[in-house]
């Protein structure tokens, strides 16, 4: 059985994400926890520029997705965590950059949050990988 991403006729269609996801029953799950723009050694990329810590943090998602045997098409679930009401285009278009020409993109949920873990961070992106 496959993962069958949903975009309903009559609903609008977007490339940047899916509106519904449905999983088989024997679909192996990986869950990434929230990624920020941090390199390999704990410093942050990109103090102030969306573009380039959302860049790191879908570079961050790719590592542990891989280390848990998933690929990007496995990604089923976007949760996408930004700080106050900065313009969320420059983060959109490293997404769109990211996922490129790809099957049929996961469901995303953009929320906006007063503050992250640290306060240079301006996204947590985590994020749902299902193997069929």
């Amino acid at each position: 059985m496959t993962i069958e991403r949903l975009n309903p006729r009559g609903m609008h269609s977007n490339p940047a994400y899916s509106q519904g996801v449905s999983l088989p029953a024997s679909a192996r799950i990986v869950l990434v926890g929230g990624q920020n723009g941090v390199d390999a050694e704990g410093n942050i990329v990109g103090k102030g520029d969306l573009a380039a810590q959302t860049t790191q943090a879908l570079a961050n998602l790719a590592k542990v997705l891989e280390a848990g045997g998933a690929k990007l098409e496995n990604l089923v679930s976007l949760s996408v965590y930004i700080v106050g009401d900065q313009d969320i285009a420059p983060g959109f278009g490293a997404w769109m950059a990211f996922w490129a020409n790809r099957a049929p993109p996961p469901i995303i949920k953009a929320l906006r949050v007063v503050g992250l873990g640290n306060p240079d961070f301006l996204i947590e992106i985590e994020g749902q990988a299902a193997i069929a």
